[in-house]
């Protein structure tokens, strides 16, 4: 399965160079130019892993690290001639998942950052979270997390939030809605689908994210790429 990876790397040469070599092993790679909204980029790529160095224009790696851990727990590898020890420990104390100091050789690198995705990916710890927009749902927990925020959703909520973030990008009727919400042991008829959308709407507004769904009329709800 192919991975998104967000490289926050200024220096464009080792930037496109860590590109081309982790993309030739099959992965996504999309490299960061708006320094001064690394977060916009983040949420706007919703990437599985990411490459962050600790110096960088307007506002370093620590700063960024820690608000990517503010909404969602994707593993992240700072990159950085920075490696002594102080540097090392206050990363790790951020929440970065690994460090890998310049210079690096990129078969090195390569190999570290597909140990650190099978780790965090393939024992089936991440196959129940679905992100979007910097909101993370937990489908087993049945909860979704907005900016460090858990949000209890019911059963209902949790299958609507469900079709809506595996559908980003595209409209979900709300004929397919009511189908995913008739699964359950209630009947679910068209006012039903509506109280259920708005009581989620309006946990979502508390949290923060009121733009989260956004309603196409006469098509159904989307939640947009």
């Amino acid at each position: 399965m192919s991975r998104r990876i967000l490289v926050v790397e200024d220096d464009p040469v080792i930037a496109q160079a860590v590109a081309a070599h982790i993309g030739s092993w099959g992965c996504e790679v999309r490299v960061a130019e708006d320094f001064s909204d690394v977060m916009g980029e983040f949420n706007a790529f919703n990437p599985q892993l990411v490459l962050l160095d600790i110096s960088l224009p307007y506002f370093n790696g620590y700063h960024w690290c820690s608000e990517i851990r503010k909404v969602s727990r994707v593993p992240v590898m700072f990159i950085s001639s920075a490696s002594d020890a102080m540097n090392i420990v206050m990363a790790m104390n951020m929440g970065a998942d690994d460090f890998i100091a310049k210079p690096f050789d990129l078969s090195v690198l390569t190999a570290k950052v597909q140990a650190l995705l099978r780790r965090a990916y393939d024992f089936g710890g991440e196959a129940n979270i679905l992100r979007a927009h910097g909101a993370a749902l937990d489908l087993a927990a049945g909860t979704l997390e907005y900016n460090g925020e858990r949000i209890d959703l019911t059963k209902n909520e949790l299958r609507i939030m469900q079709a809506l973030m595996e559908k980003r990008g595209s409209v979900v009727s709300r004929d397919e809605l009511m189908m995913r919400l008739w699964q359950t042991d209630s009947f679910v008829d068209e006012n039903t689908l509506t109280v259920n959308v708005a009581r989620l709407r309006k946990k979502l507004e508390n949290a923060g994210a009121a733009e989260l769904i956004r309603t196409k009329k006469g098509l159904g709800y989307i939640i947009e790429a």
